[in-house]
């Protein structure tokens, strides 16, 4: 059950990455997002086997896990021109997890996007909002209402993101 409600938060955390503002724009290349939960400072009480099994499951729904410590989940992520155009926030790992966006709106730099979740292991509703301070840095916070595998859920993760270079290196877009 744990192993799920981390997948989750660490899929709804990555909804905000690239919010594009009138005002700004996104700086295309690689960024770090770090996404903080009461959730994500359960993992290092979690046995090495089960932590195994968490990020087995984050492979099968298509992404790798990042780097978690103290209650942060640090990741990479390569925003690409297309990316970066776009007049909503592109769905990164939603698809994968069962969930759609609904009723995105933009106003300014600030974004706002409801999703709902109707997978197999995981069912309710969310909100993601974003500010971006600059073309190379927003914040935002992420909250979902529902159930994983018939368990409730209600879970809140605040996000940060930091432009760091416009090549992306290793790291592939999503």
């Amino acid at each position: 059950m744990q192993k799920l409600l981390i997948v989750a938060t660490l899929t709804f955390s990555l909804v905000n990455p690239t919010a594009e503002a009138a005002e700004y724009n996104i700086r295309v290349g690689l960024w770090e997002i770090a996404t903080t939960s009461d959730l994500l400072l359960l993992v290092p009480r979690l046995p090495s086997e089960q932590m195994k099994n968490i990020k087995d499951l984050a492979k099968e729904y298509g992404f790798e896990m990042p780097q978690i410590e103290d209650g942060a989940a640090i990741s990479k992520v390569c925003v690409t021109p297309e990316m970066a155009n776009q007049k909503t926030l592109p769905t990164f790992y939603q698809e994968q997890a069962g969930c759609s966006s609904k009723k995105a709106t933009r106003d300014g730099n600030n974004y706002h996007v409801e999703f709902s979740c109707d997978g197999a292991d995981l069912k309710g509703n969310g909100i993601a909002k974003a500010n971006l301070t600059s073309a190379e840095s927003f914040t935002g916070q992420t909250t979902f209402k529902g159930s994983a595998q018939g368990t409730p859920v209600n879970e809140k993760a605040d996000i940060t993101g930091k432009w760091l270079d416009a090549n992306c290196g290793s790291v592939k877009p999503i």
